[in-house]
């Protein structure tokens, strides 16, 4: 991998980053309208009062997916003050541009899905790559948590075999709801301010975030086949109900790019795209002793080797 990458222009530029992750969104919403055979995305352009824009893409309603928005977003301007502390740089103009995924299927055994591509830059100054991507099950089910884990630890290992466990254990501790003492999901990968170093260039990191993004239609779709057709009860879609409040929690509560956006005036729609279209917060909600809603549960913890399957 390494080795098609030195192939590749040493410059990165911000141009080159944007028309990327476009295609990306270009492509993931094509493969998904597909996937699901029903829906399609209503698309609407938007700008930024600060400068830049952005496309928001939002299915709803279709054969598999209730609601899901694949944002792309190429946005510049001018830090607040406490945005320039909390990331340390002085100079306050800045570019940011990615893609963000969020998809909420119908059906309570298809896991929610997100992924995040994204980069920053502080002109002649700093610049870095984040992102990540996570599933959150409504049922635990282990062959598929094998699967998706062991699929990004593959897409990890061709550019270093220390990736996996380093991003992995940061999407443990990233996607964890303090106030409930639970994980979201079941994790997956998660890195922020992957910047270049004497190891890896810029490049280096831009071809890792680049299939990183590339891994989601495949993955995703596969989880979608293998679910999609599986019966359920009122019990189980009410259970789907309740872990859907728990995702609202955490993206309302602790999840920087929601912050982010907010904080520099992005567009709210766009930002909130990934909230479902119904949650429960059932009071004092506990599940039946062995029951699978206790089972998911039990699995939500960090630390679990999903490769391995040790659970």
């Amino acid at each position: 991998m390494l080795n098609s990458i030195n192939s590749l222009p040493a410059v990165v530029t911000k141009e080159e980053v944007t028309e990327t992750f476009r295609k990306l969104q270009d492509t993931i919403c094509t493969a998904l309208v597909h996937a699901d055979g029903k829906a399609v995305f209503k698309e609407e352009h938007w700008q930024r009062h600060g400068g830049g824009g952005g496309r928001t893409r939002v299915m709803q309603n279709g054969n598999v997916i209730e609601k899901g928005g694949v944002n792309f977003s190429a946005v510049h301007g001018t830090l607040p003050e406490s945005l320039r502390k909390a990331l340390e740089v002085e100079n306050p103009d800045f570019f940011a541009t990615g893609v963000s995924i969020v998809m909420h299927p119908s059906n309570p055994w298809v896991p929610i899905i997100h992924m995040n591509v994204r980069y920053f830059e502080i002109e002649n100054e700093v610049s870095w790559f984040g992102g990540g991507i996570d599933l959150t099950p409504h049922y635990v089910i282990d062959k598929d948590a094998r699967f998706f884990h062991t699929k990004l630890k593959e897409t990890c290992d061709k550019f270093s075999t220390a990736y996996y466990p380093t991003f992995k254990k940061e999407a443990d501790e990233y996607f964890f709801i303090k106030h409930r003492d639970e994980t979201r999901g079941i994790g997956g990968i998660f890195f922020d301010k992957l910047k270049e170093n004497t190891l890896y260039s810029k490049r280096d990191n831009f071809e890792l975030v680049r299939a990183i993004g590339n891994q989601f239609a495949p993955l995703y779709i596969q989880l979608i086949n293998n679910n999609r057709d599986r019966s359920f009860s009122e019990q189980e879609k009410e259970w789907q109900l309740v872990r859907r409040g728990r995702y609202v929690e955490f993206n309302l509560v602790y999840d920087k790019g929601t912050r982010f956006g907010l904080e520099t005036d992005g567009r709210t729609e766009s930002i909130l795209m990934s909230l479902p279209p119904l949650a429960s917060w059932l009071y004092d909600f506990k599940p039946a002793i062995d029951s699978e809603e206790a089972r998911t549960l039990g699995l939500l913890k960090k630390g679990i080797d999903w490769v391995s399957n040790k659970l």
